[in-house]
């Protein structure tokens, strides 16, 4: 089985070459980086290399648009979607080729190993029950699906900017392919590729939450619960940030405005996209929609 891996950056030079470096060494069939709108030399660093044998130019800040841009460009019987702040373990390309070569699955995860000062903390597998379906989630920057799979749900739902894998999970579901852990499987995030602030926007949260339940189980009880249940647990977790003096008691009401903006936008686009996709796939702007998402392609093959 021929494995293409597909890795998406933005801004991420230092963290994609110690990825592409530790990718090297597992040998793939082929390798796509879908790179932008990127200011930080990016394209200049993967031009120099002679390991990545396509890049893609995008100029749209949205993973799921990257991730089916590279779809777009791979061959292999098989496609792993890599995140630029992970490193790959060794055996990593071989745990894929013969989980897939054991099992009748249609997609294996691994776990991201984080290095924390004082040990490692690992992801474990994640599932749920809604509405009769088992939905295993995994993490979008470590996986691998089978190519049919790739066509059967046709690829991630461009209308996320969050959350496309775990709407990707849902979809493989309903449409009948099993989701496999496979610990060997593994990548190491440092603490140091986290960075940044850990403000959430409230708004695209929820939007992306209330969005993919509402087109995969549309007006159904559970979609409400699982929603409301997921906004009292943070507005609680924010309370105790108010009543430590950590947060402003009006940041927690304007979050509280955000919260309900994105859940009434996700609900009215979730319909929308449950009505235009009747078919068990639900992703009316996925793969097939659009040939025209790459600027530029260098391609080595």
């Amino acid at each position: 089985m021929e494995v293409s891996v597909v890795t998406t950056a933005l801004n991420d030079r230092e963290q994609l070459r110690s990825c592409l470096d530790a990718l090297a060494t597992e040998r793939p069939g082929e390798v796509v980086v879908v790179n932008g709108p990127s200011t930080d030399g990016t394209t200049g660093m993967i031009r120099e290399r002679d390991d990545v044998d396509v890049l893609v130019e995008i100029d749209e800040r949205n993973v799921n648009v990257a991730r089916n841009a590279g779809l777009d460009r791979t061959s292999g019987d098989a496609i792993a979607f890599l995140n630029p702040s992970l490193t790959v373990r060794e055996g990593w390309l071989g745990a894929i080729v013969d989980s897939f070569a054991a099992h009748d699955v249609g997609a294996v995860a691994g776990p991201s190993h984080r290095q924390l000062r004082g040990g490692v903390s690992t992801e474990t597998t994640e599932t749920r029950t809604i509405r009769g379906r088992t939905v295993t989630y995994f993490n979008g920057g470590n996986v691998a699906f089978r190519r049919s799979t790739m066509e059967a749900i046709d690829g991630f739902d461009e209308s996320l900017e969050t959350g496309g894998a775990r709407d990707a999970a849902h979809r493989l579901a309903a449409t009948g392919h099993d989701v496999r852990w496979v610990p060997e499987m593994a990548v190491t995030r440092s603490t140091a590729a986290d960075g940044g602030s850990t403000d959430r926007d409230w708004r695209w949260r929820y939007r992306g939450l209330t969005y993919r339940l509402v087109k995969n189980y549309g007006p159904h009880p559970t979609v409400p619960y699982r929603i409301v249940r997921h906004a009292v647990s943070d507005a609680a977790g924010s309370f105790v940030d108010v009543a430590r003096g950590d947060a402003r008691p009006t940041s927690w009401l304007g979050n509280g405005r955000d919260v309900v903006t994105g859940i009434g936008r996700g609900a009215v686009d979730g319909l929308r996209a449950r009505y235009r996709d009747r078919t068990p796939r639900r992703n009316p702007r996925g793969w097939s929609s659009r040939a025209d998402r790459a600027v530029r392609v260098y391609d080595r093959r």
